[in-house]
């Protein structure tokens, strides 16, 4: 399933949260978030967007979720539990936990694919290859 392509700006409180001293949020933190659910419908279901990982990686995140767009939204943060959802792969030994939070709607973090991200990471990651 494809990512939601939904995107906000951050109200200057959310901004104001992260940048607040003893946070270990980033420095100079986007104005923009993208939501990263994958596609959803947009009545039913509310965008969301991390915005800071908790301190331990079991530790609760903050997370950014919002309804609408221009004057109509709505939207709030706060921390929610990470969802405790594993994928595991008994050929590989492959193990991953969804890295939205608890009791989201859309599928899991595993079943949404990113085609922007995934080109992005092409570009940034060298090719090895004879032929690259």
């Amino acid at each position: 399933m494809l990512q939601c392509t939904a995107v906000t700006l951050l109200p200057p409180d959310a901004v104001l949260r992260l940048t607040a001293p003893g946070t270990d949020g980033p420095e100079d933190p986007e104005p923009y978030v993208l939501c990263e659910l994958g596609a959803h419908d947009n009545r039913q279901t509310e965008h969301a967007a991390c915005l800071r990982p908790g301190r331990t990686p079991d530790s609760p995140a903050l997370w950014f979720f919002w309804t609408g767009s221009g004057p109509e939204r709505a939207h709030r943060a706060e921390s929610a539990p990470w969802c405790p959802a594993v994928l595991r792969r008994l050929d590989s030994g492959l193990v991953r936990r969804c890295a939205l939070f608890d009791h989201h709607t859309a599928p899991h973090s595993w079943d949404v694919t990113d085609p922007l991200g995934d080109l992005l990471a092409e570009q940034l990651v060298p090719d090895d290859s004879p032929e690259g």
